[in-house]
């Protein structure tokens, strides 16, 4: 089906983002994107756009982890246009023979991906309306909606009351099994998480998503709304990106806190970069991406462009590595998609094995979490992101989560990878409870 095109000048910023997301709230099905360009452009040298917004859904893909790749694919094949979506990290269940046992207190479909009726594309100071043929006729009554509305808040955040799935000796206790595991020789590196989680909890979703944002302006942030569930997510971390026949995949590992202080914070930064322990688990990884990215890559082309490059946000210094490569015009999206899933980040080497005890150690199902948000353009392209530093929340059950995690090593001290995952909670604790 076509879809019809029309840009309008945002010189004034009448068709703001914040504008554009809160009058999307009408619609079951909302995904908006968000680079933060403005602030982050150099930590986003592939990016291409500063937002996106898909709203309202023509058609509907929604599966559980059984067959759920060879499903996108057909869903893909089917629409040769936008598709806005989200792979869930159970998604390891179809790639792999493993399992997801743990309690789910969110019921996010396992797949999600939908074929917007309309997409809002911001960039260089212009709006693109791309909206499919049958909707072409509302473009001039959604501008006007968009440029007349008059922001405000409908639903008052409640204080939420939030708990830690683990308690600190929990915690302590659990990645000990993790070292164990390692002294053993049966992984290398695991990337543990723990969950804080809020119930009797009534947030305004728009509101806690931009205090988010405003406290991390990070590079790959995402608002999902599907009915009545709902991602805020300021992720700094890309999962992979195709530009025509290049594949990029940018994984994150390693943290270190930002300091009001110029020089000292320049000083940690510098720390970081030379931190063997960081190092490591960055290095670690980016060998399992390369391994990875060598199933679809044509042959020699898997290089690393950026290896432990410190990247600054407002929140923390992060060291991250840049891998490409070059595939075939004729591989298809969702299987280069598939071999890279889940992301090494997320998980730790080897995969397979690192997963199996994430299962063994973890509470909770992770779900949405660790898994990747983004869209398949009409072109052939695709863009992804790692959802992390993100809040999820099922408003029909009143419930709100958010994970963060650590990489473990042999290196590792565990009083620091909790301090690490404290962290990492921070500003989602903020955006929460203000």
């Amino acid at each position: 089906m076509k879809r019809i095109s029309k840009n309008v000048s945002n010189g004034l910023s009448k068709l703001s983002k914040e504008h554009a997301l809160q009058w999307a709230q009408q619609f079951d099905e909302v995904i908006f994107l968000e680079s933060n360009k403005d602030t982050q452009a150099e930590q986003e040298k592939y990016g291409e756009v500063e937002a996106i917004l898909a709203i309202g859904a023509h058609d509907i893909l929604s599966a559980d982890s059984k067959g759920a790749f060879d499903k996108l694919k057909h869903f893909r094949q089917k629409h040769k246009d936008f598709l806005f979506g989200y792979l869930s990290y159970d998604l390891k269940n179809d790639t792999e023979a493993l399992s997801s046992n743990n309690p789910d207190h969110l019921d996010f479909p396992e797949l999600f991906f939908f074929q917007p009726k309309k997409v809002l594309l911001w960039k260089n100071e212009t709006v693109e309306f791309l909206y499919l043929e049958p909707y072409q006729h509302e473009v001039e009554k959604d501008t006007q909606a968009i440029s007349q509305l008059t922001l405000r808040s409908d639903i008052p955040s409640k204080p939420c009351q939030i708990s830690s799935r683990l308690s600190k000796q929990d915690y302590f206790d659990k990645v000990t099994n993790v070292l164990k595991h390692i002294h053993r020789g049966d992984i290398y590196e695991v990337n543990y998480c723990q969950e804080f989680y809020a119930e009797s909890c009534e947030i305004n979703t728009i509101d806690v998503y931009q205090k988010l944002n405003q406290i991390s302006q990070a590079p790959f942030a995402s608002y999902i709304k599907l009915r009545d569930q709902f991602l805020l997510c300021a992720s700094p971390e890309r999962f992979v990106k195709k530009q025509n026949n290049k594949i990029i995949v940018q994984p994150i590992k390693g943290t270190a806190r930002r300091l009001n202080d110029k020089i000292e914070d320049k000083k940690l930064a510098q720390s970081l970069v030379n931190d063997p322990k960081e190092r490591a688990e960055n290095i670690m990884i980016v060998d399992l991406i390369r391994n990875d990215l060598s199933k679809n890559a044509v042959k020699g082309s898997v290089h690393v462009e950026e290896l432990c490059k410190v990247y600054s946000f407002k929140q923390v210094h992060q060291l991250i590595s840049t891998i490409v490569c070059t595939v075939d015009k004729d591989d298809n999206d969702v299987d280069i998609i598939k071999n890279l899933f889940p992301m090494g980040s997320m998980t730790g080497a080897p995969k397979i094995s690192a997963m199996k005890i994430i299962e063994e150690e973890e509470e909770t199902k992770r779900g949405l979490y660790s898994g990747a948000v983004g869209y398949f353009s009409p072109e052939g392209n695709f863009d992804f992101n790692v959802v992390i530093r993100s809040i999820l929340y099922n408003a029909s059950k009143k419930y709100a989560s958010f994970s963060v995690g650590s990489a473990i090593t042999s290196l590792s001290v565990i009083e620091n990878e909790y301090e690490e995952c404290l962290l990492k909670a921070k500003a989602l604790k903020e955006a929460l409870i203000g």
